[in-house]
């Protein structure tokens, strides 16, 4: 059984990481950094290293794990645990709010502009919008290509409809 989570090796339990992820609450990608960079840390909050390799699967003695979570916990804390610095979301960015959005919109109301002054999209339009108004090109790529959408569509920056006929 290749997947066991705690087993005896040398008259000793020991654990792989898919446990101490479960006993610590940490990410895998955690338990990784922990071992990667234990010779960065003090000896008493140094993660332990592996004591056996099984199955290509690395284990640790129970009891040195133990002792390094109780260590960790008491020296660093665990407030960051399960977050990797990141809020929840949906993946799309600031939608709904906040000045990322914001801004974005206008990074489009520019980008439209300008594409209303040279009568439509030419090669080069992100380059010259990001050396007169500042930042990365690729960011002015999403907004003119936002903003090309928009204008082929006849759209203002905020989504309202543009009349593109003639008065009669």
């Amino acid at each position: 059984m290749s997947d066991a989570l705690r087993r005896i090796y040398d008259e000793r339990w020991v654990v792989n990481r898919m446990w101490i992820m479960q006993h610590t609450g940490a990410s895998a990608a955690t338990v990784a950094r922990w071992y990667a960079q234990r010779e960065q840390y003090p000896e008493e909050l140094r993660f332990p290293e592996a004591a056996c390799m099984l199955q290509r699967t690395h284990y640790y003695d129970q009891e040195a794990v133990e002792t390094f979570w109780n260590a960790w916990q008491a020296d660093v804390g665990t407030g960051r645990l399960r977050s990797a610095g990141r809020r929840p979301g949906d993946g799309q960015g600031n939608r709904g709010g906040g000045w990322g959005r914001e801004r974005r919109e206008q990074a489009v109301a520019a980008a439209l502009a300008a594409l209303r002054q040279a009568g439509g999209y030419q090669r080069g339009m992100a380059a010259q919008l990001a050396r007169h108004h500042g930042g990365h090109e690729r960011g002015w790529q999403r907004a003119v290509a936002e903003a090309r959408a928009r204008y082929k569509h006849g759209q203002h920056p905020d989504g309202t409809e543009v009349n593109r006929q003639p008065a009669p």
